[in-house]
């Protein structure tokens, strides 16, 4: 049996970025289920404050060149790598100029979320979905982390469904309380559209608070993991495979999730 592929799509990865909740469940699960067996991809945003020289990202020439088209204007997708060299794991970053320059990760000194944060978000969910495209890699399971994701699980299921890459593959959103006052752009929702995304499709992410755009990824996805406690009711009302919170102990459980996730489906599709 041919191992079994997952893809992690992250939000933030240490040590490019500060320890957070998220950032070392993105460091540290890809590694430990590679250990289990699997293989493994990862992706996350090439944040401004990342120190290039110091972390040893190079741009993947073959990997980029393309352009992506949001609200009408063009935006150059370029990718990077680097490795984490006690894990044995690449990382790759989803970089853009006008998006990723900015020495800040979401707001600026003052604290204030950037405008364009919607964007930012539709490029990177975009860019990691184009990438992959490229490099030739069908994952089987693919697992979202953090609200920047939040288009992944949605952009599976219409406009990438028919592409050879992803139409058997299955998705999975970790929730946490990576929480943002107020909402994105009101136009995030029209900004977010693509062929294969009609408006029935894309109506859960009208009012884009981070709360809705969480609930919008679960309700797309085909399994959910509470990441954090206080994540646990954006879902209390979605009938999907729920994994609770597991607190510091999860690889083993997280693990047996993603063959439940799999396992089901196939017993659907047969």
């Amino acid at each position: 049996m041919s191992k079994k592929r997952i893809l992690y799509i992250s939000q933030e990865i240490t040590p490019y970025l500060p320890e957070t909740e998220i950032s070392k469940m993105g460091r540290y699960l890809p590694q430990s289920i590679q250990e289990k067996g699997r293989e493994i991809r990862t992706f996350m945003p090439k944040f401004g404050c990342i120190n290039e020289r110091r972390n040893q990202l190079h741009e993947v020439i073959r990997l980029s060149g393309m352009n992506l088209i949001i609200d009408d204007n063009d935006h150059p997708l370029i990718i990077k790598v680097a490795s984490i060299q006690p894990a044995r794991m690449q990382v790759y970053f989803i970089d853009n100029e006008d998006y990723f320059q900015r020495k800040a990760i979401l707001t600026d000194k003052e604290g204030n979320f950037f405008e364009d944060n919607d964007e930012r978000a539709i490029f990177f969910c975009r860019g990691v979905l184009e990438t992959v495209k490229k490099l030739g890699w069908a994952p089987d399971l693919i697992h979202c982390h953090g609200w920047m994701t939040s288009l992944i699980p949605l952009y599976l299921k219409t406009s990438y469904k028919n592409e050879p890459l992803f139409e058997k593959s299955k998705v999975v959103t970790s929730l946490y309380n990576d929480c943002f006052a107020g909402s994105l752009d009101q136009t995030f929702a029209k900004k977010a559209m693509m062929d294969g995304v009609s408006e029935e499709d894309i109506n859960k992410f009208i009012d884009p608070t981070h709360e809705k755009l969480c609930h919008a990824a679960a309700s797309w996805s085909d399994g959910v993991i509470i990441g954090n406690p206080d994540a646990a009711d954006i879902v209390s009302d979605i009938e999907k495979p729920v994994l609770e919170y597991q607190g510091e102990d999860y690889i083993d459980a997280y693990n047996k999730f993603y063959d439940e996730v799999l396992v089901q489906e196939e017993v659907m599709a047969d």
